[in-house]
């Protein structure tokens, strides 16, 4: 909640029982959370199946060993595909001087995971020389030490043109209409497209399709739709230029990503 509400109407803050708790949750394949945010700071760890995640700044596939950081007070929406068991883990502000300010997605371990776990099994209320609490002290040390990554994001512009170019692309990812083509669309050149694209997102007009297309490819893999399908749906001239693609931009296979669930 906004401060100046809560000065305006009396809701007082009321933080939870420890300032590091974890809870575990199952969603059904097609779940939604609808847009929602929270007075903590929460990371969200599908351990299966994939998950969208969309903020008013962008969206975020997370596949198997990956969470979306979210700060205190971001609107979020949850998007499950596949049956999909999932942690969160809800950190009060000034649990750690360090909780990053904008929403990124960080690369799981294995240490991270059986933290995380083991932290969901204990009382919330846990007392401060309990094992609860030597568990959140760890955790808080390893995650700040957590490695992040851009790949599954997909920032969005604010810019009017911008916009409608991305919301078509979102429609139909497999456009390859270049920028000179989309200038005739909305009515600005090639050139400004291209500065506005690398201003407002941090990423190239080409590098932004390509993360689009990677983040659709994520979701129809595990939905079940084949490599085959994928890349024919996305306009790759084979499946093993796909694979590729993939592989340069998260490191492994499609099957081997999806299957580390």
């Amino acid at each position: 909640m906004d401060p100046i509400w809560r000065a305006q109407f009396g809701f007082e803050y009321k933080k939870q029982p420890r300032p590091v708790m974890a809870r575990g949750s199952h969603y059904p394949n097609g779940h939604r959370e609808i847009w929602h945010s929270h007075e903590q700071a929460q990371l969200f760890y599908p351990m299966n199946g994939a998950v969208r995640a969309l903020t008013p700044m962008g969206s975020w596939m997370l596949p198997p060993m990956r969470a979306i950081w979210l700060p205190p007070g971001v609107d979020h929406e949850l998007h499950t595909i596949g049956a999909v068991q999932s942690y969160s883990v809800y950190l009060e502000p000034d649990a750690a001087p360090w909780l990053w300010p904008t929403c990124r997605v960080l690369l799981i371990t294995p240490l991270l995971h059986e933290l995380i776990m083991a932290l969901a099994q204990q009382p919330h209320d846990y007392g401060e020389e309990s094992l609860g609490n030597h568990i959140a002290v760890l955790l808080l040390a390893v995650l700040r030490d957590a490695q992040s990554t851009t790949q599954g994001s997909l920032p969005l512009p604010s810019d009017r043109r911008l916009r409608t170019i991305c919301s078509r692309l979102l429609a139909k990812p497999d456009n390859d209409d270049t920028l000179e083509a989309w200038s005739e669309t909305v009515g600005a050149s090639a050139r400004t497209l291209a500065r506005l694209f690398r201003q407002e997102t941090g990423l190239t007009f080409g590098q932004w399709r390509q993360q689009l297309r990677l983040v659709e490819a994520m979701a129809r893999l595990a939905q079940g739709d084949s490599v085959a399908q994928v890349a024919d749906q996305l306009g790759y001239q084979s499946s093993s230029s796909f694979i590729a693609m993939f592989r340069r931009s998260l490191g492994e296979t499609p099957q081997r990503l999806l299957k580390r669930g």
